[in-house]
Parts: C-alpha cells; structure tokens; sequence
C-alpha cells in the first residue's frame, strides 16, 4: 500500500495542470471503514469539473478574434449550411466558433506524453486482448474444411458429411421427396380459389 501511495503522489506531481483538471487527477485519498465514512450520495453530487472550465472568459472573447467574417461566410459555403440573415446571427456564430475553437485549444494543452493512445474503444487490457486474439487452435477446425487446388492456389471447400433432417433420415437431394403433390419439377400448392 505504501509503495501505491507514493507512485501516485510522484505520477500526480507530473501531471500538468490541465491535464489534472481535465481527468480530476488529485493525490488519492485513503478511506478506512474504522476511522471515517464516505457519503457516496454527497460525493457524487458535485461535478469534479465542468466543460466551462475549458471555454474562454468574456474577457478573452472580445479580445482575439480568430475567424474573420469572410473566413465565416466561407466556412458555411463549403459546408453547405445557410448564410446567416442579419449581423446578429452572424456575430453569435462567430462568438460560438470562437468558444469552440478556444475549447479544443485547451484540450490540445493537455500533456499526454506517455499515454498510449486507444486502438479503439473497447478493454485493452492483456487478458482482454488475449481472449480476442484468433490463433491457429481456434482456426485449425475451418482449415480442415479447405484444400489449396490449381495454378492460382484457389481454395475450395472439402465436402463435408451430409446432415441430418430434423426426423432423424438422411436427406437424399430430392427436395420433393416431401412435397405432397407435384408437378413434374415443381411442387403444387393447394389454394382456397
């Protein structure tokens, strides 16, 4: 337990503050059943962090202006939205672009040196991982299905066993065979008409 506490202090130490703030990252905290109770309700009752926290103050929105108008009415050309209607409309896109701009800046301040990206969204863990992977064990069953023929190495299913029917006879190919009334090739359904 020591040797924990003292990997997290140092790992937490490292981190920077935005990354901190981002993951709610803190010096981890130890609770005994003995000496304190942890309320869970009050716990999770306050966000530990807000996406607020990543969008710019009034201040810094009227100071830099990052996307001009032209570039504004560009951008929605391309995108095939609307043009906006009157210079209201306009002024708040422009605010809202800004805020979301601001937004991913901040994300992209995050120190993420020695994380290793997701491969996808899923358990990445070893045993996971194991459990997922396809080896020639699992594969051997299908393999023993196929042989290699031809020039162009072309693989062809071995013929397997017939099946069963459900009643139990071995199906001999004569889909008629079960047919009630037949006409030549064809099998005859009766209707009401």
């Amino acid at each position: 337990m020591l040797h924990l506490r003292s990997t997290a202090s140092q790992l937490s130490r490292r981190i920077s503050p935005l990354t901190s703030r981002l993951y709610n990252i803190r010096e981890p905290r130890y609770y005994s059943s003995r000496s304190e109770e942890v309320d869970v309700d009050a716990l999770l009752a306050k966000p530990s962090w807000s996406v607020r926290s990543l969008l710019p103050d009034q201040s810094a929105k009227q100071s830099s202006q990052s996307v001009t108008p032209a570039q504004l009415h560009h951008l929605l050309r391309l995108s095939a939205l609307p043009q906006p209607s009157s210079k209201e409309e306009e002024t708040k896109m422009l605010e809202t672009l800004e805020s979301q701009i601001h937004f991913v800046r901040e994300i992209q301040r995050a120190d993420t040196t020695g994380v290793v990206p997701l491969q996808s969204i899923r358990d990445e863990s070893p045993e996971a991982l194991k459990e997922n992977t396809v080896g020639l064990g699992q594969l051997k069953e299908a393999l023993s299905k196929e042989r290699v023929v031809g020039r162009n190495k072309r693989i062809q299913r071995v013929e397997s066993e017939r099946n069963d029917c459900p009643d139990g006879d071995a199906w001999d190919g004569n889909a008629l065979g079960y047919a009630s009334k037949t006409k030549g090739k064809f099998f005859v359904v009766d209707t009401g008409n």
